[in-house]
């Protein structure tokens, strides 16, 4: 058996600043549950990075997308468009909230959502209702809402999908869980709607250990996601709830982490996209490997690096038996059993070729430069067995 400090992981969190020192004081002070400054603190960190007004701190991104939708007034029966392809919480979330997900195919370079066939479906099959909402014209259901996914920390063309949203006067989300620290001319993924979602799960550029932050300007918007987070009590001393509420809070240990680390983000930002660089310039003419196409207008984070290949299983194969955790891109969302049987808009089923040839390989902010070489090697070495 081979030993496992010769792995090379997948994306691991770099615990390298006050981590330590911050949990200490939650232990040492006993404030380790949803009450405490780090939760304030972790959501003023936040929102001052990205510029936006409010961070609420929720326990995950998941919960956050959930509770931005019933911010955004989605109601049971309702229709929210998503991409296809996309991390399950993202269609999970619709669901939760009694909606059900329109899914959108990839475009085939960006890996995004594909806004020449938003774009056709809104104007063919949507009708604009009296009440100025839009509408499947085949079962008269409202089309409410569009959650865009900044998937692996890209972003696709903002300014084009803001006119297709003002076009059919339709309102959108983001659900930016993967691009913290990434920017569309030069402003950050999760501020261009009303709201915007990251996650801090611990693959993620930077983690908690787990936890979310739901990013607004909207004072009003802020005060009732702070409320319904907090099981909607309305009073410190007596337990009085004026209406259905969650226990969705982030706990103060949790955020004490989230804290120092967000004093690490802009350095772990540029490692990122120097891993990126560095993989893009070593893999480049390798085999038939392609890599995900970045707008012109995008600081990408590269949140999670990841190849595309026709050896993607076999690749996928020789890397983890050679020591290099690398896993392939998650399975589209018409591809589970419970999202089978939803309205699928797709020509060429783009979500299912990417699946099929991409795989992630390791990229932690915490990579060495020998485990960096190794990867290529170990890649190179696989085509030039092909040959």
């Amino acid at each position: 058996m081979t030993s496992k400090s010769n792995l090379v992981p997948l994306s691991l969190p770099n615990l390298i600043g006050n981590e330590w020192k911050y949990v200490k004081d939650c232990l040492d002070t006993g404030w380790i549950s949803s009450a405490g400054s780090y939760v304030n603190k972790f959501e003023r960190m936040v929102a001052d990075y990205t510029g936006m007004k409010h961070g609420i701190a929720v326990m995950n991104g998941t919960a956050g997308l959930h509770i931005s939708l019933l911010l955004s007034g989605v109601e049971p029966g309702d229709c929210v468009i998503v991409p296809n392809l996309t991390f399950v919480a993202s269609a999970n979330a619709i669901k939760y909230v009694g909606a059900e997900p329109i899914f959108i195919d990839a475009d085939p370079h960006t890996w995004q959502m594909d806004l020449a066939l938003l774009e056709e479906f809104l104007e063919t099959k949507t009708v604009l209702g009296e009440n100025g909402l839009r509408f499947l014209k085949k079962n008269n259901r409202c089309v409410k809402l569009i959650m865009p996914v900044h998937i692996q920390g890209n972003i696709f063309d903002f300014d084009r999908f803001i006119l297709i949203c003002k076009k059919y006067n339709i309102s959108f989300i983001e659900d930016a869980a993967e691009a913290l620290g990434s920017k569309y001319k030069g402003k950050f993924a999760g501020t261009f709607g009303d709201l915007g979602v990251f996650s801090f799960n611990g693959n993620k550029i930077i983690s908690s250990g787990g936890g979310g932050i739901i990013v607004t300007n909207n004072d009003e918007l802020a005060r009732k996601a702070k409320h319904i987070t907090t099981t909607a009590k309305t009073d410190p001393l007596q337990y009085y709830h004026d209406e259905v509420g969650y226990n969705f809070r982030l706990v103060n240990v949790l955020a004490a982490i989230g804290c120092a680390q967000m004093e690490l983000l802009n350095d772990f930002v540029i490692k990122k996209q120097q891993i990126g660089d560095y993989y893009r310039s070593s893999l480049s003419g390798i085999g038939d490997i392609v890599f995900q196409e970045v707008n012109q207008n995008v600081s990408h984070n590269n949140w999670l690096f990841t190849i595309k290949t026709t050896h993607q299983k076999k690749l996928l194969e020789y890397l983890n038996s050679n020591e290099i955790q690398s896993r392939p891109f998650w399975m589209p969302m018409v591809q589970l059993p419970m999202y089978k049987n939803d309205l699928y808009i797709s020509k060429n089923d783009n979500s299912k070729m990417i699946h099929n040839q991409c795989l992630a390989i390791p990229c932690s902010t915490g990579i060495t430069e020998q485990e960096l070489e190794k990867v290529v090697f170990q890649i190179k070495k696989y085509f030039n067995s092909c040959i």
